[in-house]
C-alpha cells in the first residue's frame, strides 16, 4: 500500500440549503490529476460534501494511503469522532434522535472501509488551489 498514496480535495456547495447542489473532488496520484463532479437537483450542503468524498473513494480500485482534505467538520467529525457512537445507539444521535443522511454514513463507511485514511481539515476558501479547484467543480455541477 505504501507506493499507493492519493491525495484528495473534496467541497460540495448549495443554492439554498436545501436547493440543487454540486460537489468536487480533487485527486492527485504519482503527479497525476483526476477531477470529479457531479450535482442534485433537490439536496443540502452537507449531503455535497458527503457525496465529494464518497465519489473519490468509490473511484479508487486498490488499498490506498490518503490525505484527504476537506472544509466540512460535519463530514470529518462524522467519521472521526461521531460514527460509532451511532452505530452503537442503531443509528441515533447522542439526544436519541435519528441521525440525518444515513445511507450516506453508510456508503461512505464502506468506501472508507480498505483505505488507510488521515483526514485534514482546512478553512473553505483560504487559497489552497487544489481546495479552491473542489470548490469551483461543486460550484459548476449545480443544476441550474
Amino acid at each position: 500500500m505504501s507506493d499507493r498514496t492519493v491525495t484528495i480535495y473534496t467541497d460540495g456547495a448549495c443554492s439554498g440549503n436545501p436547493g440543487p447542489g454540486g460537489w468536487g473532488s480533487v485527486m492527485i496520484y504519482r503527479g497525476h490529476r483526476r477531477e470529479l463532479s457531479g450535482g442534485e437537483a433537490n439536496t443540502t450542503n452537507n449531503r455535497m460534501e458527503m457525496m465529494a468524498v464518497i465519489q473519490a473513494l468509490e473511484t479508487l480500485k486498490r488499498p490506498c494511503r490518503i490525505t484527504l482534505y476537506t472544509d466540512s467538520t460535519y463530514v470529518m467529525k462524522g467519521m472521526t469522532e461521531w460514527l460509532e457512537g451511532w452505530k452503537k445507539r442503531n443509528w441515533r444521535t447522542a439526544a436519541k434522535k435519528p441521525v440525518k443522511n444515513v445511507e450516506l454514513w453508510q456508503r461512505l463507511e464502506q468506501a472508507i472501509a480498505p483505505h488507510e485514511v488521515r483526514w485534514v481539515w482546512v478553512k473553505g476558501h483560504s487559497g489552497i488551489p487544489e481546495n479552491e479547484r473542489a470548490d469551483e467543480l461543486a460550484r459548476r455541477a449545480i443544476p441550474r
